[in-house]
């Protein structure tokens, strides 16, 4: 595809320094074009600096209060541990601030050209930062999502995962507000790092689109370890009383506490683009509508990761900013993104790892499927003394015996499941997974010694 002629300043402008617009810029700027990326904060984007690399650092962090508890029962005599919440802030901030530099020096290295400012789309070729303008071929929107609150009395009271990762100090009584995989891994790390902690969530069950028995299993974990887990509770009302803070429900309940987190959802960050003015087509939610090369309604304007409103993981937004990448400048066909079979984790406690389809969903694609199903104590626990369990779930499609989908909830989930979804993205059959000798004594060898099935048709269900 061509790549733009001199008339215009840059082949391409990047409006984000996340991971997709990095990765977008990095692989562009090899192809030898030319590239501005414009950040208004920190490069890195969410999941640098306060998305997925901090949370999986306080997630490390809760999990030492098991660890420590589970010592004794293999002989180790551990004095009372004591947690230091400013240590483990100033720990993050340094590693946050030397990822961010390793972003930067990525870009610098690759001849990209990085803009401090808050960029503006002003027409189809053009945007502005500042009172400066700046032409380009091709516009790449990267700018990712934002955590939304309800519109509620006293909501500006509460903070979102953006603010927890900065509290000057951890809250004795946290409620969670939200049934996602932010909610419930920010649940088990208030809990784990000392916090007595609810999670509140509207809703029969918490993580609405997996798989049923994930959702089940990892609720009543979560409250074996602690955590109150308000279902079908509605918050109408947050106040201010004295030092805490007074939580009201639609069920005329309240609960008093520390701090109130809302995790009920992310929106596109488009507001104030300039897009739709432009002539960019956006979805209900404010997201960008792109096709599955990533452009969207105007030709010249291209959109990657959270912002399109589509899959909001990390490795999704970097393969589709590679993938405009090599579509705009690598000289072959136009490149797609495959966004089926996508494996994912949750850092709850205990871990969620999942790739494919839930049960309901392979039930309503393929009519008749076969379910395999473990849940065992695993063998840590059996010295620790811990009351935990362990799950893991294949679902299979029964004529053609392909595995459709696997679904674990336990220790190290989100390492296992990086290689099943290596079995599952290639259509890999149940009998092949049998035939796979398993490492032993593993938790994951279930997924190849699993052999009693339940059949489900999609009329039974």
């Amino acid at each position: 595809m061509m790549t733009g002629t001199r008339q215009y300043d840059y082949d391409l402008f990047v409006i984000g320094g996340g991971s997709g617009g990095v990765r977008a810029s990095r692989i562009a700027a090899g192809f030898g074009a030319r590239v501005a990326v414009a950040e208004d904060y920190r490069v890195g984007g969410t999941c640098v600096i306060r998305g997925c690399v901090p949370k999986k650092l306080f997630s490390y962090a809760a999990h030492f209060h098991e660890d420590f508890e589970d010592a004794r029962g293999y002989g180790w005599t551990v004095a009372p541990p004591q947690f230091s919440w400013a240590t483990l802030m100033a720990n993050k901030d340094a590693e946050i601030a030397r990822l961010e530099a390793i972003y930067i020096k990525l870009l610098q290295n690759s001849g990209v050209e990085l803009m401090q400012g808050r960029a503006r789309v002003i027409d189809a070729h053009t945007v502005e930062i500042g009172a400066t303008r700046f032409s380009a071929a091709n516009l790449l929107i990267a700018t990712g999502g934002w955590p939304v609150k309800p519109d509620i009395p006293g909501a500006e009271l509460a903070i979102t995962s953006n603010e927890a990762f900065e509290l000057a100090a951890l809250p004795q009584r946290v409620m969670v507000v939200g049934g996602g995989y932010i909610a419930v891994e920010f649940a088990g790390i208030f809990k784990g790092l000392g916090s007595d902690v609810s999670l509140s969530y509207r809703g029969e069950q918490i993580l609405r689109g997996f798989d049923d028995d994930v959702r089940a299993h990892l609720s009543t974990e979560m409250a074996g370890r602690g955590v109150t887990m308000l279902l079908k509770h509605q918050v109408t009302t947050i106040a201010r009383s004295a030092s805490r803070l007074v939580v009201s429900a639609a069920d005329g309940s309240t609960t008093e506490v520390d701090a109130v987190m809302f995790s009920t959802g992310r929106a596109p960050n488009t507001r104030g683009l300039g897009l739709e003015a432009a002539g960019v087509e956006l979805d209900a939610a404010g997201g960008v509508k792109v096709d599955a090369y990533c452009r969207s309604s105007v030709k010249s304007i291209w959109a990657v990761g959270d912002v399109t409103n589509r899959i909001a993981l990390t490795p999704v937004a970097i393969r589709e900013g590679h993938a405009v990448a090599r579509t705009l400048f690598g000289g072959g066909d136009p490149v797609p993104v495959d966004h089926a079979d996508i494996p994912t984790a949750v850092f709850s406690q205990p871990q969620v790892g999942t790739v494919g389809l839930s049960e309901s969903a392979a039930l309503a694609a393929h009519g008749v499927i076969d379910v395999y199903k473990a849940d065992f104590r695993p063998l840590k626990a059996t010295l620790s003394g811990r009351n935990e369990r362990t799950l893991m779930k294949l679902v299979v499609d029964q004529a053609s015996q392909r595995v459709l989908g696997a679904h674990m909830v336990g220790a190290d989930a989100a390492e296992i499941i990086q290689g099943v979804g290596i079995a599952v993205k290639a259509g890999l059959t149940k009998p092949q997974f049998d035939a796979t000798v398993g490492i032993h004594p593993t938790a994951a060898e279930e997924f190849v010694t699993l052999r009693e099935k339940r059949t489900v048709s999609r009329g039974e269900a």
